[in-house]
């Protein structure tokens, strides 16, 4: 792993989960300030400056950080274990969306369905090949069939991040389907 990817893995642990590691904090919408965001790694013996993590914002393939307008505030978009409101835009999802995930974990899913763990949402992709490329993060990939369009229509909430992940509260099992 380069240098440009162990500090993109730190902003995520930072901004996500655990701002106090770079001895930050986050308003209620996830925006840190970006110059104590970057002394407050800088403090951590890691080296960055404006330039370096403007280049991980744009180039990061996950897309998981955005600036405000005049670059002086930061957050992730989606992911958090934090309590925060990133301002997501309620929206009506395709027919049909996709979880990927690990098929050890499939027995359990297909019993309780699709918590957010530790998380604020549960995430979906919007194809088969974005889930599956997650479940091979978790070991042997495991692609999910979600009903979002009925889901949508029983009442469910459905969000779009920034970085095109969908997000929702649940997903109970009788909107599930096992893809083989």
């Amino acid at each position: 792993m380069g240098k440009l990817d162990k500090l993109s893995v730190f902003i995520s642990l930072v901004l996500r989960h655990k701002p106090d590691a770079a001895g930050i904090t986050l308003d209620e919408h996830g925006w840190a300030d970006v110059e104590e965001l970057i002394d407050g790694i800088n403090n951590t013996g890691r080296r960055i400056d404006i330039d370096v993590l403007e280049e991980i914002v744009r180039t990061d393939n996950k897309q998981r950080y955005s600036f405000n307008e005049d670059k002086t505030l930061i957050r992730a978009n989606q992911g958090h274990s934090v309590s925060v409101d990133v301002e997501l835009k309620e929206k009506e999802p395709p027919e049909f969306l996709y979880h990927g995930t690990a098929d050890r974990f499939l027995k359990s899913i297909m019993t309780e369905g699709l918590k957010p763990m530790s998380r604020l949402y549960v995430h979906l992709s919007k194809d088969i090949e974005t889930a599956n490329k997650v479940g091979k993060r978790h070991g042997n990939p495991a692609i999910l069939k979600v009903n979002s369009g009925q889901m949508n229509q029983d009442g469910i909430k459905f969000y779009l991040s920034e970085n095109g992940v969908w997000l929702t509260s649940k997903v109970d099992v009788k909107y599930l389907e096992e893809m083989k």
